[in-house]
């Protein structure tokens, strides 16, 4: 925490990583007076008896509804401790729509495949039509997912209200991620409340334009009226991101509206990235959103 500090940053996201041991440290510092936390990443700290931490461990949009229960277990836990250490949201890995059949399997890396083999980008006729019918086959399946997911929201929401905190929903950079950016928009028209939110991963939004799925700024952008917070990270095609700004291809002027001070902003670097290049990539981003 004190290198964190000392690079420029004044908050913390605690993150599906995070064990007890190391929550118990930082709570300290907290009660202190030393540093802020800001958010914390489902599930956290991780969960008595899984092997580490995982966003994914129990899906809370899942056709199974034990796997639901467990998730909305994990959550409510989550956001206990988010309360504790002051958070303002928690960040969610909602689901996957999976897309397998019995003849074949359409998925992200499947898509990906068509597209490093057409060579011809993502508006070619050919890769377009790969993706013609994965998102058919996902627009059939997803309302079973839409509305388990609601169930578990009517449960949880008023938790979150109570408590004063966001549930935040992840973009995911993944064809199967539940919810996407349209679905996003009805389940804030379906629970008009603060404790629900979205929030923009901008490396996972990249690769999503990279695919041909989205506009990034342009869906950000239609999404921000309900958006708590972000992570800030770059991208290069066709999927590597969690890259300091300004060693990939991201836009980030393009995104400056993200810079209202009611946005929560996480960098969220890949564990290599070297203490100095986050330093200098927080500079970039603050001369670029001055």
């Amino acid at each position: 925490m004190d290198e964190i500090i000392a690079l420029g940053f004044d908050a913390l996201e605690l993150g599906y990583h995070t064990t007890e041991e190391i929550a118990e440290g930082v709570l300290r510092r907290v009660r202190s007076g030393g540093v802020t936390v800001d958010s914390v990443h489902a599930y956290c700290p991780v969960p008595v008896g899984a092997p580490h931490g995982y966003p994914e461990l129990y899906l809370l949009a899942s056709l199974d509804e034990d796997e639901r229960a467990m998730a909305a277990i994990l959550l409510s836990r989550t956001l206990e401790f988010a309360v504790k250490m002051g958070a303002k949201a928690v960040v969610l890995h909602a689901g996957r729509v999976f897309l397998k059949t019995l003849f074949r399997e359409i998925n992200t890396g499947t898509l990906a495949e068509a597209l490093v083999e057409e060579a011809a980008g993502p508006g070619s006729e050919k890769y377009r039509g790969v993706l013609a019918k994965a998102l058919k086959l996902r627009t059939k399946r997803v309302r079973k997912y839409y509305d388990g997911f609601c169930l578990s929201l009517d449960t949880l929401l008023p938790k979150f209200e109570k408590a004063g905190v966001t549930l935040c929903l992840e973009n995911l950079p993944s064809i199967e991620a539940f919810p996407d950016e349209r679905e996003m928009i009805m389940l804030k028209q379906r629970f008009n409340t603060p404790a629900l939110a979205y929030w923009h991963d901008f490396g996972h939004g990249q690769v999503r334009e990279y695919m041909g799925w989205i506009r990034q700024s342009e869906a950000a952008r239609d999404l921000l009226p309900f958006t708590k917070g972000v992570h800030i990270h770059d991208a290069r095609p066709l999927m590597e991101d969690h890259l300091p700004p300004g060693q990939g291809e991201i836009d980030f002027a393009a995104l400056d509206f993200f810079a209202a001070e009611n946005i929560i902003k996480v960098f969220e670097p890949a564990s290599e990235v070297a203490p100095e290049a986050l330093a200098e990539s927080l500079r970039l981003i603050r001369e670029i959103w001055q």
